[in-house]
């Protein structure tokens, strides 16, 4: 039997599908949401959230380090895995419940379970029917692991926060920001990481100046990062992992991640079945307004595989909600979308990478510092950052702004809000610079490079 109709029925309680529902309910829509997992999705569960408390807890072992320059004296303390994954676990599930209260604070109703799409207004979930006027997917993302012999014995970025034993031996596979960032981090605490990318380079996407200088940096961090190499297979060899490489080389490690990509989870959501064309990888084909191809049923975050990121996924929910429920003033922009990668060091950018201005405006200024950092002058670090604007030549206006270095994210996201608002070189020139920060880099850099 079928209950009585609603509003809108969410499938998926990540960052993006908890801010819909949330949003719609608090409109006075009827709204239901739907997931088996804690709520909060990969972000606060398995992403985002872990991950930075993790990338804080890597960074004490290098700054107990490096106090010494600055006349600390004694032993460094040494990591308590067990203690770290605890308390990781009681912050994840205060939030878990923080999610939960918004929802039902505002109304919306809680439905524990795998949901499937039979019809374009029902939903099935644990065999009770929802009739919905509109059904919502937002089931995100889920990490892919490429078929090679002993796939099975790896471990990807939702198993590696738990293992029960902390890997004094970890090979990463991977040169995307997850790959990247998990390297750094247990470095950072204490392992020895090797990473291997079958590219020529790290961070296939970005800047080609932040992607060599962030792998140059990495390597004198102790990250053993190996390029242009090919997994062939995984086999147990006693209590360790032998991975053997294309070239027959062979690595022993207590555990192998893999972080090679995250594809969409639509399979069993009965989407195909109803008519959602979804693309080649399973993605939710929608339109400029987040609708699918059947009318009654929009899609957002991960799974439209556009723009990877919570707060884009968050946006994407606040611009649905306002359309269907509210003045349909808000519009999603995917320009000007500013990210961080928690390596050591971290990477913050926003805007177009040099090659990618030039190939849309031809003609750009590139203004580019490399420095020690004024804390490094004294912590023994051989860390340097990297700072760099992208102009167009004809417009004057900053184009792309990208840094690697300590607090990169916290440094470009008010810079993100200067070029999201069409700042031009000579805005920044005339911007006065706070003094001695790294940041003020950005606002003093008076000559292009060639």
């Amino acid at each position: 039997m079928a209950t009585q109709e609603l509003d809108l029925f969410v499938i998926g309680a990540g960052s993006g599908g908890v801010r819909a529902a949330r949003m719609a309910a608090q409109s006075g829509a009827r709204v239901a949401i739907a997931d088996p997992a804690p709520f909060g999705g990969t972000c606060v569960n398995v992403g985002c959230v872990p991950k930075k408390l993790y990338s804080i807890a890597a960074h004490y072992a290098e700054s107990f380090e490096e106090s010494h320059g600055y006349g600390w004296t004694g032993p460094a303390p040494t990591l308590d895995w067990a203690t770290l994954k605890a308390n990781r676990a009681r912050e994840i599930s205060r939030l878990n419940a923080i999610y939960e209260g918004a929802l039902t604070g505002a109304g919306a109703t809680i439905v524990r379970g795998r949901a499937h799409v039979v019809g374009p207004h029902e939903v099935e979930v644990n065999g009770k029917v929802h009739r919905t006027r509109r059904i919502l997917v937002a089931t995100g993302a889920w990490p892919v692991v490429p078929q090679v012999p002993g796939a099975e014995l790896a471990i990807t970025s939702n198993e590696i926060f738990d293992v029960p034993e902390f890997p004094r031996r970890l090979v990463v596979v991977g040169a995307g920001y997850i790959a990247c960032e998990f390297a750094s981090i247990f470095r950072g605490l204490g392992a020895e990481v090797t990473q291997l990318c079958r590219g020529e380079q790290i961070l296939r996407g970005f800047d080609a100046d932040v992607r060599d200088f962030l792998a140059e940096e990495m390597r004198k961090k102790g990250v053993a990062l190996r390029t242009q190499v090919h997994m062939k297979s995984i086999a147990r060899e006693g209590g360790a992992l032998r991975i053997t490489l294309e070239d027959g080389t062979t690595l022993l490690a207590d555990q192998l991640l893999y972080a090679t990509g995250r594809a969409p989870r639509t399979a069993g959501l009965g989407l195909a079945e109803i008519g959602v064309s979804l693309s080649p990888k399973g993605a939710v084909i929608v339109d400029e307004r987040l609708r699918s191809s059947v009318d009654s049923v929009y899609a957002l975050g991960d799974v439209i595989d556009r723009v990877h990121l919570t707060p884009v996924a968050l946006a994407e929910a606040m611009a649905l909600v306002d359309q269907l429920y509210g003045k349909d003033q808000r519009r999603m922009s995917y320009e000007f979308v500013p990210t961080a990668v928690f390596t050591h060091p971290s990477v913050g950018t926003v805007g177009l990478s040099e090659h990618a201005a030039r190939e849309r405006y031809g003609d750009v200024r590139i203004f580019r510092s490399d420095f020690k950092p004024l804390k490094h002058t004294l912590s023994g670090s051989t860390e340097r950052t990297l700072m760099k604007l992208v102009v167009d030549a004809a417009s004057d206006r900053v184009v792309g702004l990208h840094m690697v270095g300590d607090e990169a994210g916290e440094i470009v996201q008010g810079f993100a809000v200067a070029l999201k608002a069409g700042a031009t070189k000579a805005i920044f020139d005339a911007t006065i610079g706070i003094h001695p920060t790294a940041a003020e880099e950005f606002v003093t850099l008076r000559e292009p490079v060639a």
